[in-house]
């Protein structure tokens, strides 16, 4: 068991509980009792950790299986995987696209910040709200707007004050 854990970055905690849980057999059992695990088990290993990545719960993992287990064909069993794959395709471009948003949002932040490093390093904090070094035609990023809760300038469109 220590080995399968080895190789797959994974408790044997884990792998023990994988076990219990019907996920993962042993296929065989050597003479001192040990659990013996195949090349099978490495990859159950590892995909039960990419599903896990994917964000599902093992009650969910063991759904899958026990699908694919008491499915009479195989399109139909695939068909059933491949429906969960899809959903959970849409789910990770929602959050390619959320964190993609958060990036540029840092890129503009920094852009902006960089700007401040020309600023005469006796300027006072509070002087930043008054800031001419920064067009005041655009709106500072949100991510720096927040530290001090904007700096009066709304964003264009925006009523909010």
């Amino acid at each position: 068991m220590g080995d399968i854990a080895k190789a797959t970055g994974k408790t044997v905690r884990a792998i023990h509980h994988y076990e219990e849980v019907g996920l993962l057999r042993p296929h065989a059992r050597s003479k001192g009792r040990y659990r013996l695990y195949d090349h099978a088990a490495l990859t159950r290993v590892r995909w039960i950790g990419k599903l896990h990545d994917l964000g599902l719960s093992l009650s969910q993992i063991q759904q899958i299986v026990s699908t694919w287990e008491s499915s009479s064909s195989a399109p139909g069993a695939m068909s059933r995987i491949r429906h969960v794959y899809q959903q959970k395709l849409e789910e990770v471009r929602e959050q390619i696209a959320h964190l993609e948003n958060l990036e540029h949002e840092l890129v503009a932040s920094l852009a902006y910040l960089d700007t401040c490093e020309t600023c005469d390093p006796a300027e006072l904090v509070a002087t930043c709200t008054n800031c001419n070094l920064h067009d005041k035609s655009k709106a500072e990023p949100e991510l720096v707007a927040g530290i001090r809760g904007g700096n009066g300038h709304c964003r264009q469109g925006s009523n909010h004050r």
